[in-house]
């Protein structure tokens, strides 16, 4: 058996506030909920690392899914994130891994993973990532990250997960696995928010050039007339994609400017309200889409939008003043 933190434990594990029940989005992505908790665990700061937030544009069919990049990670902690390369089974390359210190973030099908219970636990098959924390192939059982917190799976799950058993394949399935490579000294937490903050004004050079909240807003009740004639299914797949990945991404950046402010970088109160305004805006528009869903009626979709497109642009303005603004002040 191997674990790399030896004092959590899914009992009492204590989830990152980004994770609280009473947010916007408590659950935000799989590969961005993994990393929350697993900065967590190593008692440094998520949200020193969401500057890339405000990058996020409407693609046509989706809101960009939001991922931490990895170059800010080891700009912010010294953290390195590589391709694991499978030719082994799974489980043995974690394990090598988790012995030598390192976390190995791997895709599996949630189907198997018991933390899904009531949403895609043994009824839906569906591609999801987590970060393994303990792994015991004798006694085939795991414990992992994933979305809200640290859980555990046992026997038949483990056997699932990794193809074993009842559950092996002629030709097995090689996930896409990445490991982590953690510095050997901590990172300095009292330089974050100036690092944060020069990351920030990088991705703030990135944004959008034009308001993607706008964009999505006029296409907005055309997709949703099609989602109408399709299976119920297909609305939940269209709303995550859409409503719920520019809500959560911006609930995060909320709290990205909050952390900023906090830590003294400036005061990121103004961008943080319209942060804030984009993310309840996307919650309140998912509802009134399952109504007109159900109503056949669409006309009022668009306008649903209306306090997130202006809020997107009031960010962009009040983010362009008061970095540029501390651009010129660590100039001079």
């Amino acid at each position: 058996m191997a674990k790399l933190f030896p004092a959590l434990d899914p009992a009492d594990y204590p989830r990152h506030a980004l994770h609280a029940s009473d947010r916007d989005w408590p659950e935000t992505n799989c590969y961005l909920d993994v990393w929350i908790e697993l900065l967590n665990a190593l008692d440094l700061p998520p949200e020193a690392a969401l500057g890339y937030s405000i990058t996020q544009d409407f693609e046509g069919d989706q809101f960009t899914f939001f991922k931490v990049p990895l170059e800010d990670l080891e700009t912010l902690f010294g953290i390195r994130v590589t391709e694991l390369a499978i030719y082994d089974r799974v489980e043995n390359h974690v394990l090598e891994q988790l012995k030598r210190g390192r976390a190995a973030l791997v895709e599996v099908d949630s189907f198997f993973l018991p933390d899904t219970h009531g949403t895609s636990y043994r009824t839906e098959h569906g591609k999801t990532t987590v970060a393994v924390n303990r792994l015991d192939i004798e006694t085939r059982s795991m414990d992992y990250f994933h979305g809200l917190g640290l859980f555990r799976l046992e026997g038949e799950d483990f056997d699932g997960i990794f193809q074993r058993g009842d559950f092996a394949r002629d030709t097995a399935f090689l996930p896409y696995t990445e490991f982590v490579k953690f510095p050997e000294g901590r990172a300095d937490r009292t330089k974050l928010p100036e690092a944060a903050l020069g990351l920030l004004a990088h991705h703030l050079a990135r944004r959008p050039e034009e308001n993607p909240i706008a964009k999505f807003a006029e296409v907005f009740p055309g997709q949703v007339e099609e989602v109408a004639g399709r299976e119920f299914g297909f609305f939940h797949l269209y709303a995550f994609n859409t409503l719920r990945q520019l809500g959560a991404n911006f609930e995060l950046f909320s709290s990205h400017l909050a952390w900023l402010t906090g830590e003294g970088a400036g005061d990121f109160s103004e961008g943080q309200a319209s942060a804030k305004t984009i993310s309840e805006a996307c919650k309140i528009a998912q509802f009134q889409l399952a109504r007109a869903l159900a109503r056949k009626k669409f006309d009022k979709l668009a306008p649903a939008l209306v306090p997130a497109v202006e809020a997107w642009g009031n960010l962009v303005d009040s983010l362009e003043a008061r970095v540029c603004a501390k651009a010129s002040s660590r100039a001079a």
